[in-house]
């Protein structure tokens, strides 16, 4: 098994698998439309690649494997890898979800059509607040959550009720609500989820500014 992976993603790495090299593999089978392995290993060789060409392949795979990919192995060292576990989990994760928010956010100013800011950290710690909207020297809270549905949302609600009293102040101190904005992978974009306060907060923002 391990053998396998050390294939296959040096196969990968130096593109021996690519049409270019091994032809068009997924068209070439439709074409022959085999009954057997070897109905289609003969079509292969005679009408694709020839047998000596993959095998050519094969050992430019093991010089690769073996002096390239080797002399990198011999080259890390156990602090390469710890610093590694620690950007993976720690610095990527949290590049992630900023970019997430930050998708968000960039979102919901489109469709409003107002500014939104992001709130000082002094508003984060005592409020539980990420964005702002200024309206006539008054404030409207926005804090948004990446979830996970089914998996996430519970602990967040539960969290959503712990920071009731901190909004509370927010909005006795700002004049303005303090709106929560849930976000979700649609696809391979991340998209507001609770899509019907982004009418609760254009009334507010017409409320304040009257």
């Amino acid at each position: 098994m391990a053998k396998e992976w050390i294939l296959n993603s040096a196969m990968n790495r130096f593109q021996l698998n690519f049409k270019r090299n091994v032809g068009a593999t997924s068209e070439s089978i439709r074409k022959c439309s085999p009954k057997t392995l070897r109905e289609w290993r003969e079509y292969y060789f005679a009408n694709v690649k020839p047998l000596t060409h993959i095998e050519d392949l094969g050992r430019k795979l093991y010089v690769k494997i073996t002096e390239i990919i080797q002399s990198e192995v011999a080259e890390i060292t156990e602090r390469d890898c710890i610093d590694y576990m620690i950007q993976l989990v720690i610095d990527r994760t949290f590049d992630g979800y900023m970019t997430e928010i930050q998708t968000v956010y960039g979102q919901l100013q489109n469709m409003l059509g107002v500014k939104i800011e992001s709130a000082p950290d002094e508003w984060d710690r005592l409020f539980n607040v990420d964005f702002y909207i200024k309206v006539n020297e008054k404030y409207i809270g926005l804090q948004i959550k990446p979830v996970n549905t089914g998996i996430q949302l519970p602990e967040i609600f539960k969290e959503y009720s712990l920071q009731a009293e901190t909004h509370k102040k927010f909005t006795e101190v700002f004049g303005g609500k303090v709106f929560y904005l849930f976000s979700a992978k649609i696809g391979d974009k991340k998209e507001i989820q609770n899509k019907e306060v982004i009418d609760e907060v254009r009334e507010e923002i017409e409320r304040l500014g009257k």
